[in-house]
């Protein structure tokens, strides 16, 4: 899916919202809501009064990873992006050009057995693309211990339209929970940034539930916006019975971000229950494939060629994906990991009727 919608180069959200003024928290951003060609328009803050008892977030606990550490390749300075570690001990890697600006740009990756001298006496070698034809993510060999290198000598990954270093602890969302073997997402599930304990604390006394999965997100391709390729995820036998009660007792499933919609459709079964499972899923969630348990989707703003629209379009249908993107745009709404949100709904959900007051 690709929209008409160009989204001015000024829109892109530069620093984190707590940032942009005195006395602002990360909940200060704006909240579109999207039901077919209605949009309403919110403050995130205001989440709680939207939602009603009984409606469940689905909620991703990966946590950010400092993924992108220094090299160099012969004589070149390079920045390598750690991706994503392969069931054979190896880790998906991009290689990109550092510009001058804390920043970096795109670079061919490889050629195969490219050897990258890393920090610590450590090094790695690209072996072969991740998929045939792409040559921007390579498998490679690492000499050391991957968590260890990034714990040391890593940071969070950042592209051009930010405007500065941001520590660590600002791409971590409320619901991050560190794992046994260091695994972690490559970039933020920034969905669930502008969440805070007292927002949580709020939507928990509304009634709101959550259930935790955890799906550990590469790295983008915000150059070519290529469709995501196999990552790891787990959904607890706990969160698969709270999302299938949820739906019994006729609650909303709204999933945090397009990496919880992942995880909880690669856990559903045909006949629509919610399974405990962990692996590796390929799923890439299309309007062909449709959504099989999630009611809404609560995600950041995305380039108007990226594929997760597709997913959107999968879970709201094409005219709220539009008509939402023609609003943000109209409505000067920022875009990017720290910028303002959008809760698309399914016009043929659980509670499709219109509520009293600011219900949806």
């Amino acid at each position: 899916m690709t929209l008409a919608v160009k989204v001015p180069e000024g829109l892109a959200a530069r620093v984190p919202a707590e940032q942009r003024g005195p006395g602002l928290g990360r909940d200060a951003v704006r909240l579109l809501v999207s039901r077919g060609t209605e949009v309403s328009h919110h403050a995130f803050a205001d989440l709680p009064a939207l939602l009603r008892a009984g409606d469940l977030l689905i909620v991703n606990t990966s946590r950010t990873l400092p993924a992108a550490v220094d090299g160099t390749l012969g004589h070149a300075r390079v920045v390598v992006h750690f991706s994503t570690r392969g069931d054979d001990g190896r880790w998906a890697v991009e290689l990109r050009d550092p510009d001058n600006w804390g920043t970096t740009r795109a670079r061919a990756g490889g050629p195969a057995y490219s050897y990258v001298q890393l920090p610590g006496d450590v090094h790695l070698i690209c072996e072969e693309p991740l998929a045939a034809g792409n040559g921007r993510l390579w498998w490679a060999r690492v000499s050391g211990d991957v968590p260890t290198l990034l714990h040391r000598h890593g940071r969070p990954i950042r592209y051009s339209y930010t405007e500065r270093d941001q520590p660590l602890s600002a791409y971590q969302t409320v619901f991050a929970l560190p794992s046994a073997d260091g695994s972690g997402s490559a970039e933020m599930p920034s969905a669930a940034r502008p969440f805070t304990e007292h927002l949580v604390a709020r939507l928990v006394s509304r009634g709101v539930q959550f259930a935790p999965v955890t799906l550990h997100t590469g790295v983008a391709s915000p150059e070519a916006h290529e469709p995501p390729y196999p990552e790891r995820f787990a959904v607890p036998e706990s969160s698969a019975r709270l999302i299938n009660a949820a739906r019994a007792g006729g609650g909303r499933v709204i999933a945090v971000g397009t990496t919880a919609v992942r995880a909880v459709e690669s856990a559903t079964g045909p006949d629509g229950a919610v399974r405990a499972t962990e692996g590796r899923t390929e799923l890439v969630v299309t309007p062909e494939r449709g959504v099989r348990v999630v009611d809404g989707l609560l995600t950041g703003l995305h380039e108007p060629g990226a594929s997760h629209l597709l997913m959107l379009e999968a879970v709201a249908g094409r005219a709220a994906v539009e008509r939402g993107y023609t609003e943000a745009v109209r409505r000067l709404c920022l875009w990017h990991e720290f910028g303002d949100v959008h809760l698309l709904l399914r016009e043929d959900g659980p509670h499709a009727e219109s509520c009293s007051g600011n219900c949806w």
